[in-house]
């Protein structure tokens, strides 16, 4: 399949929204949330549209849970019980259907995936991990890690580490949740190798097995080449002890599915029967192309040039319409024709069939969830904006994320917190804050010779949410004071207001001997997944102390001052 321009898959995306619009309203004017979503999955289990259930996404009858309804757990939007079963079921399912050896790749985050628990309100962050928990005795973890990635230091935006530490991580995440991490996989060798065989040889005196994958020229188009000894089978062959082997990675172009490819290969060689499969949260196939849901997805991966659309092979083979996105729907026709070479036929008829993703199944409120998902697109806008701005880019996934929002008929305007910062920030021509709290109301921080607008906000916020009047003091000046001369005198600080995390150990000091400042800090739990806005561009220690506290933050895109040099 010939590679479609940037600008001419927006076209086909359009195209694609305005031949669902009809559909997909008469859906959208049911009576109730729940009864759409009831009316969707009917659709998605017509036997008719269902020519291959043991293959296909939503295949077999895993709606059936749903129509009992939603589980206890179903708080906001999402139903993390009904998810987590279906979830189970389908997988084992699909290991069933290849009767061996199971290679499941899995895109997105494993842990920490704070976009699904944004998108899908109830979603918890380690939804996946605790469902592959549940299947720890028959499974093993393979982490993919590309040599690219190694050398050029590639950092995890979420988190702000390196991938060859989140390799790190991610196995010691793996074993507290008891999970076998057989392997790790070094993936596209064949260049400036220096830093990817450092990375090797440190694994290896921690005790971890490390496997060699090589560059193939002409991948993934040049088939019989891949096929062979000089593609495929350069490559180590990576050795497992469990039928279930999930393979996963830092972040997306890790080569994790190359890696499947690879075994697959090997074991055919080896008359070791074998499949593949593919569990990848978003874009949901079975929630419409314009839903807001599928269009988050899109905004988070504006910077990786995907754009969502119509799978038209699971079109042609269902007759139905299932929402995938560019790389896979391109990709398939050359995956399909490996598949029909190391497996003697391929098991699928369209990029679709090969996922395992069932949580659109698991959705219980549709409107909550299509507002979070609005209000996360214009975050990822504002990300944008500032990324753009730190690493004087062109403004390219700042439009694109842009004309999704008018997609979705919204403005930053409609983030509530933009304007009451960017009010406040104009009355005082200072920096200012503005944070929501869980009853809708506002509350504001500015800029004072004490306080940072960040500290302030979260200082008000905490006196809110205690029920402590906002005229108290929660710290003395006395006791900032010293402070701000050991960062000024002593360490050597040009800046004498107190960041957050200065603010709340010294808040953490003054709840030792005050009630109302151990009142205050109580409240700290409650301040996850809580929205702030800031009229200037975050410090290091500032972001990541909102990170920490599950707080979501935008920053208009401006610094503070005008220092060319920054701290990263």
């Amino acid at each position: 399949m010939d590679r479609l321009s940037g600008a001419q898959r927006w076209r086909v995306r359009f195209l694609n929204v305005a031949e669902d619009d009809a559909q997909d309203q008469a859906t959208q004017d049911q009576a109730t949330q729940d009864q759409a979503i009831q009316d969707r999955v009917a659709q998605d289990r017509d036997p008719k549209s269902r020519k291959v259930q043991d293959l296909n996404t939503g295949s077999g009858d895993p709606a059936d849970p749903v129509t009992a309804g939603p589980s206890t757990q179903c708080q906001r939007g999402f139903d993390r019980d009904k998810y987590a079963a279906l979830q189970t079921e389908h997988i084992t399912a699909r290991r069933e259907q290849f009767g061996g050896k199971l290679y499941l790749e899995f895109g997105g985050k494993l842990f920490d995936d704070m976009h699904a628990s944004r998108v899908l309100p109830g979603f918890l962050p380690d939804n996946k991990i605790l469902m592959l928990e549940a299947l720890k005795d028959e499974t093993e973890i393979v982490v993919v890690v590309s040599a690219r990635d190694i050398a050029s230091n590639k950092v995890r935006g979420d988190l702000g580490i390196s991938y060859e530490e989140d390799v790190l991580r991610l196995i010691d995440e793996f074993r507290r949740y008891g999970l076998y991490v057989g392997s790790v996989v070094i993936s596209q060798l064949g260049g400036a190798d220096g830093p990817a065989n450092r990375f090797r040889k440190r694994l290896q005196k921690m005790g971890l097995r490390v496997y060699r994958h090589y560059r193939i020229d002409g991948y993934p188009s040049n088939v019989p080449h891949i096929i062979g000894q000089g593609g495929l089978g350069q490559n180590d062959y990576i050795e497992t002890t469990r039928n279930l082997v999930v393979v996963t990675a830092p972040g997306p172009g890790s080569g994790k599915m190359a890696t499947c490819l690879s075994q697959l290969y090997h074991d055919s060689l080896r008359g070791v029967r074998s499949g593949y499969a593919k569990f990848e949260t978003f874009p949901i196939w079975n929630l419409p192309l314009d839903h807001p849901v599928n269009i988050a997805y899109e905004a988070a991966t504006a910077d990786l040039d995907d754009v969502n659309m119509i799978d038209p092979f699971h079109l042609t083979a269902y007759g139905e319409r299932a929402t995938n996105y560019n790389r896979d729907v391109e990709i398939f026709p050359v995956l399909n024709f490996l598949f029909e070479r190391v497996l003697g036929a391929s098991p699928y008829k369209s990029p679709t069939d090969m996922g395992v993703n069932m949580a659109g199944l698991s959705i219980c409120d549709d409107e909550v969830v299509r507002e979070a998902s609005t209000q996360e697109v214009i975050r990822r806008y504002f990300k944008a904006l500032v990324a753009e701005a730190a690493n004087h880019q062109e403004p390219t996934t700042s439009e694109r994320i842009g004309l999704l929002m008018g997609q979705l008929g919204v403005t930053v305007h409609d983030r509530p917190v933009v304007d009451p910062a960017r009010a406040l920030a104009e009355e005082t021509d200072a920096p200012a804050a503005a944070m929501q709290l869980p009853d809708g109301s506002i509350v504001l921080g500015k800029t004072s010779a004490l306080l940072g607008s960040s500290s302030a906000v979260l200082l008000n916020a905490l006196k809110a949410l205690a029920g402590i009047d906002n005229e108290t003091d929660l710290l003395d000046p006395a006791t900032i004071k010293p402070i701000q001369d050991l960062k000024t005198i002593h360490l050597g600080s040009k800046n004498p207001r107190l960041h957050t995390d200065e603010v709340l150990i010294a808040l953490a000091v003054a709840a030792t001997s005050d009630p109302l400042a151990k009142l205050a800090m109580d409240q700290l739990p409650h301040l996850r997944s809580l929205d702030v806005h800031t009229s200037v561009i975050l410090g290091s220690v500032d972001e990541g102390i909102f990170r920490n506290l599950g707080v979501q933050v935008t920053s208009e895109p401006v610094y503070q001052t005008k220092n060319l040099y920054r701290k990263k």
